[in-house]
């Protein structure tokens, strides 16, 4: 992977808030819905979360999976599930029925208890994750109507909101929470990626060479169709350069127009049109549980 020139390092005043609100209600949730981006596994799960949910009936989806690889999704629910995760890979604009039966068969278990008890009880599950993985998405395909905004700009959603989904089941849609320290560099890149950490606050020229070279390590083939490379060895800006020359994206005097060569890169990653990539592999072999 190239050498990065600036150190991605963003958490804004409203993240802090977030990470507040979150764990006022966290407690109050039975249930918690927590995505993540199937094409990053590894990256675009909030440690932070993690914590703040180990004690809670938890469900995880690999959102986006129609982008991924497949079988490297199949390897990833694998893993999770070996932790005893319960997990999905969905797209959750054709698959959010699997994700309703998954809390459907947890709510309904807590209904149940409640009910020997004497209790009439509302279930209430909280859907979270790092910005921009589609929580907002789920909540309105879930509940059949557009009740929370949706955008592809991370920290549009900046306060929680309940939603009745049933006469026993409420939903909430946070706001996407990143950590406060990205000390890992390269899950922070990998998290620009997918647009969860904004492109105006970092070098964009540096996060398409660095994803060009993760693509490169993928999914080679595809890169190199999509872009019209001929030489699978080049990497960082080499490659931009290739990319810029395979696609026409010159100037004037035959130079390469590197921004828009950056750009389209970084878009067209995002919107899948390279086909099903995965950037993260799954642990192998996975852990043994105690």
């Amino acid at each position: 992977m190239s050498e990065g020139r600036n150190k991605i390092n963003w958490y804004p005043g409203h993240m802090a808030k977030a990470r507040r609100l979150l764990s006022e209600q966290i407690s109050r949730a039975d249930v918690v819905v927590e995505l993540c981006d199937a094409r990053l596994p590894r990256a675009s799960r909030n440690p932070d979360l993690i914590r703040l949910i180990q004690n809670r009936e938890h469900i995880l989806i690999l959102q986006k999976s129609d982008l991924a690889d497949e079988k490297e999704t199949e390897r990833w629910l694998a893993y999770f599930r070996s932790l005893g995760v319960t997990c999905a890979g969905i797209d959750v604009n054709r698959q959010y029925k699997q994700v309703m039966r998954l809390i459907t068969d947890k709510a309904e278990a807590k209904v149940r208890q409640a009910q020997s008890r004497g209790i009439s009880k509302t279930v209430r599950v909280m859907v979270v994750g790092v910005p921009n993985v589609g929580k907002s998405s789920l909540i309105n395909r879930l509940n059949g109507s557009a009740v929370a905004r949706v955008s592809d700009r991370p920290g549009v959603t900046r306060s929680n909101q309940w939603v009745k989904v049933n006469p026993y089941l409420e939903l909430m849609d946070s706001p996407g929470l990143l950590w406060p320290r990205l000390d890992d560099q390269q899950a922070a890149l990998r998290l620009s990626y997918i647009a969860a950490i904004r492109d105006d606050v970092q070098d964009v020229y540096d996060l398409a060479l660095h994803l060009l070279d993760d693509m490169m390590e993928a999914k080679p083939d595809a890169v190199m169709e999509r872009f019209r490379v001929n030489d699978a060895s080049l990497r960082g800006a080499e490659l931009l350069e290739a990319v810029c020359r395979g696609r026409g994206f010159l100037l004037r005097g035959n130079e390469a127009d590197e921004e828009r060569g950056c750009r389209v890169v970084l878009d067209e990653f995002r919107a899948g049109k390279l086909g099903r990539i995965t950037l993260e592999k799954a642990p192998v072999p996975f852990p043994q549980r105690t």
